[in-house]
């Protein structure tokens, strides 16, 4: 089994910043696309940020020059800077990863979801 393991959520006042983490875990052969996704109340789950195993990186509008994805392949862990924030801002952040698992039949594709986190940006 593969797991994706998000932190670093909280409480800020408009302006400020924080840093998210996904970790996966488990029998991980190669992780391909990495992503965070948000989801306010009573809106549909939205793209953030992707980021491929190579490092080519895409952004939200709502988020370009305010966020930085990045992740480090040796860790299996994906971040996400988050400055100037915005009360808009405020959601559960969501990190989902595809790749390659493996099995004991051999290898398996995955694309899983980790648990969520909430970022809440008020004063």
């Amino acid at each position: 089994q593969v797991q994706l393991v998000e932190s670093g959520g909280g409480l800020v006042q408009p302006g400020g910043s924080l840093r998210l983490s996904c970790a996966a875990s488990g029998a991980i052969f190669s992780i391909n696309a990495m992503g965070w996704y948000r989801q306010a109340p009573g809106k549909q789950r939205e793209l953030v940020a992707t980021i491929t195993s190579g490092g080519s990186t895409n952004y939200a509008d709502s988020v370009k020059g305010r966020s930085t994805i990045s992740r480090d392949n040796a860790k299996n862990t994906m971040y996400l800077q988050m400055n100037s924030l915005k009360p808009e801002d405020t959601a559960v952040y969501y990190c989902n990863a595809a790749g390659i698992r493996r099995t004991t039949w051999g290898p398996g594709s995955f694309d899983i979801w980790g648990q969520g986190t909430q970022v809440t940006v008020s004063s």
